[in-house]
């Protein structure tokens, strides 16, 4: 869900709205690797220190804990809530960034070492040469040498003959 920056300038004071500000399309674009990880960096500890004074406020409503320093307003968690989630929201937008130029940044490396590689194996000599040309049929085989069995002409179907005379005497018996 996305959201208005105008409600997000609301909710963040004067210094923080500039790096919310570089976080958003076209300025994220056009940062370095470094800006960047610097701009997660920073937004990472807006994010955590939002997210302990939340801790803070409902560990005190609880009776867990003292209330330091100025006692907060009843029912201010809301405000402080949604600003947290919009440094998460830029977070978001930010490693997205981050990870789409360090896999840029990965691809070139691998295709400079793929190109490498395939100019070291293009260089050296085959380790195994070519055999040559060969016949298209390939070698010719030789018929077999072994006899043939030879089975006598009454031989054959007296299998299944006794077969079918075993049947019937079977039947006949009954």
């Amino acid at each position: 869900m996305s959201v208005a920056y105008a409600s997000e300038r609301r909710l963040l004071a004067e210094e923080e709205i500039e790096p919310i500000q570089r976080s958003h399309f076209p300025l994220l674009e056009g940062l370095s690797r470094e800006d960047l990880v610097e701009l997660a960096r920073w937004l990472r500890s807006r994010r955590a220190r939002a997210r302990d004074l939340l801790r803070d406020r409902r560990r005190v409503g609880r009776g867990k804990a003292e209330a330091r320093g100025a006692t907060p307003a009843e029912g201010g968690e809301r405000g402080l809530t949604a600003k947290k989630q919009v440094f998460s929201r830029a977070l978001k937008r930010v490693n997205a960034r981050l990870e789409a130029v360090l896999a840029e940044a990965r691809r070139t490396r691998h295709q400079a070492a793929l190109r490498a590689a395939l100019k070291r194996r293009h260089g050296e000599a085959p380790r195994h040469p070519h055999a040559g040309w060969t016949p298209g049929g390939g070698q010719a085989s030789l018929p077999s040498r072994a006899r043939r069995p030879t089975i006598q002409g009454a031989r054959i179907g007296s299998v299944s003959q006794g077969g079918r005379v075993a049947q019937a005497r079977r039947d006949a018996r009954a």
